[in-house]
């Protein structure tokens, strides 16, 4: 009976963590391919979907900064955490700009737009990240 028991519970889990995969982030690789049959052109959609990540970030930045605004904690962690978000998003910045750099240059000798169009994907999917990182962290914060 019980490992009926466990074998259903686990069956319920896989279906649920089978759920929750719906919703992964795009890799860069997955981006490049969504935009591959663009009849605009890759570029272009894949500039587009970098400016929208870009404000998929920024809005999930202001929803975690209000959402330590509202924290249960002493005023002292909020302002803490307020500075640590502000150090973090510097660091954010240059981190992508680092990764992004290294991988355009996994392009090699490609040309110009092609480099680019790696670049742009590596934005889109490091902001996505950072989004649900904050937005995740959000989500922990109890409110007052």
């Amino acid at each position: 009976m019980r490992t009926v028991m466990l074998v259903a519970l686990l069956a319920l889990g896989t279906s649920a963590f089978a759920q929750d995969t719906s919703d992964e982030i795009p890799t860069e690789r997955e981006l490049r391919e969504a935009c591959a049959f663009e009849s605009s052109g890759v570029r272009e959609c894949l500039d587009k979907k970098a400016k929208e990540s870009e404000v998929t970030l920024k809005a999930a930045e202001t929803a975690f900064a209000t959402a330590v605004d509202r924290w249960d904690a002493d005023a002292k962690y909020v302002t803490q955490t307020r500075k640590k978000l502000s150090d973090a998003a510097a660091a954010f910045v240059k981190y992508r700009a680092a990764q992004c750099a290294w991988a355009t240059s996994l392009g090699g000798g490609a040309i110009g737009n092609a480099l680019e169009m790696r670049r742009l994907a590596c934005v889109a999917e490091l902001n996505l990240r950072r989004a649900d990182s904050l937005q995740s962290s959000a989500k922990e914060l109890r409110p007052r």
